[in-house]
């Protein structure tokens, strides 16, 4: 099975009754206005200042923020708020991953809070196949300064070598007690400036708790130009060492930001030249680490129809079991429902991230989501199309 025609046989992704079979109709008439929103550039655009601005002035909209967009891409402000969401994506075997979504919080109290809270997702997840995954982004145990500095490659002052045996010791707590909890941890990926002192990490991590089977994932973002070859190196460093790499493989997530500082700064631009060259090197390293399969554990993170099809039809040709706790395909909670709720129906391993948090800390992780769905292309009339869709099959 090699053409995309046959993939579509093999899996139907677009079975709209499995597909929204978690959704109410009233979900479904918010989430159609949402990204009817989301779909026209200056709503976005403006609608992120007037926040800021209305923010600003303690103006009373984050109340509407947690009854739209926030309820619609987040779990809940706290772990057991997000119970419910656990309990209805797990009805349909889908698993979920607890991000704790708070951003920029660069003080040495926030980055002690931001660890024990991870710690607390690492103790919910325990035992319990509901929360297959835990995760989270260095930036929220660590200075943005401090990952900067060490990443550059250049000797530390003795006060940044300080600072970064602290971040050494919070990451470290962190991964024991996913070691010693059995649970899988993804280190998420940031920007590429900070990414070294965070593939540094990682790749320690791995080293010390991945010899039986993977328990720490690091991640890669394809849109990068150099990441494939990333990969391919970190196997070759895995096999010489003698541990299992855990890969999760995305597109990435800070694209005009990486383009806007390579032209602010005259180097060339880390981001692949168009979303064609994205796709086929997400594509390859799909391919990669299936055939180099079990030596690397890999989660999908992917909403692109063709990436999850390749997949599936990967793990077919090498006779690979469906539910291999392996090989896991992931989507964001709110977006791409006809992937992950069709994938879990053929009992392919699925995990949605639900994001939680304070609303008003939770913020730019929504501003990115909303950004995300105006500037992907096709993505928002995507997801329009199948709503549309839904409501009128559910009409008749």
């Amino acid at each position: 099975m090699t053409n995309t025609n046959t993939s579509t046989k093999v899996l139907d992704f677009g079975n709209l009754e499995v597909a929204f079979s978690g959704k109410s109709d009233k979900d479904l008439t918010r989430a159609y206005w949402l990204f009817t929103a989301m779909g026209r550039n200056f709503l976005v655009s403006n609608g992120t200042r007037f926040l800021n601005f209305a923010i600003a002035l303690h103006l009373p909209v984050l109340s509407i923020v947690k009854a739209t967009i926030y309820k619609h891409f987040c779990g809940g402000e706290d772990i057991h708020d997000c119970d419910e969401t656990v309990r209805k994506l797990y009805k349909s075997k889908i698993g979920s991953v607890l991000d704790y979504s708070v951003e920029g919080e660069e003080n040495e109290e926030n980055f002690e809070y931001t660890t024990a809270e991870i710690i607390s997702t690492i103790a919910r997840a325990k035992g319990d196949p509901a929360t297959p995954f835990c995760v989270f982004k260095m930036t929220g145990v660590a200075g943005f300064d401090t990952l900067e500095k060490v990443s550059s490659g250049n000797a530390l002052a003795a006060k940044d070598k300080e600072e970064f045996d602290k971040v050494k010791h919070r990451v470290n707590k962190i991964c024991t007690t996913a070691f010693e909890n059995n649970v899988r941890l993804f280190i998420d990926a940031e920007e590429s400036w900070i990414q070294p002192a965070i593939d540094q990490l990682a790749d320690e991590m791995m080293e010390k708790f991945n010899k039986q089977k993977a328990i720490i994932y690091n991640t890669v973002q394809l849109y990068r130009t150099d990441r494939f070859e990333f990969l391919k190196s970190s196997h070759l460093k895995s096999k010489s060492k003698g541990y299992v790499l855990g890969m999760k493989l995305v597109r990435g997530a800070y694209m005009e930001k990486e383009r806007e500082r390579a032209i602010e700064k005259g180097y060339p631009s880390p981001i692949q030249p168009d979303h064609a060259s994205t796709n086929r090197d997400y594509d390859a390293t799909l391919t990669y680490c299936i055939d180099h399969f079990p030596e690397i554990a890999i989660c999908a993170g992917t909403h692109n129809e063709e990436s999850s099809h390749l997949l599936v039809r990967l793990m077919i040709q090498k006779n690979i079991p469906h539910n291999h706790p392996d090989i896991w395909f992931s989507q964001l909670l709110g977006m791409s429902d006809h992937i992950s709720y069709n994938l879990a129906a053929a009992n392919y391993n699925v995990a949605k991230y639900v994001p939680y948090g304070p609303v008003i800390s939770v913020l730019p992780y929504l501003i990115r989501r909303a950004q995300e769905n105006t500037s992907i292309a096709g993505q928002t009339g995507r997801e329009l199309k199948m709503i549309l869709e839904e409501k009128k099959r559910r009409k008749k």
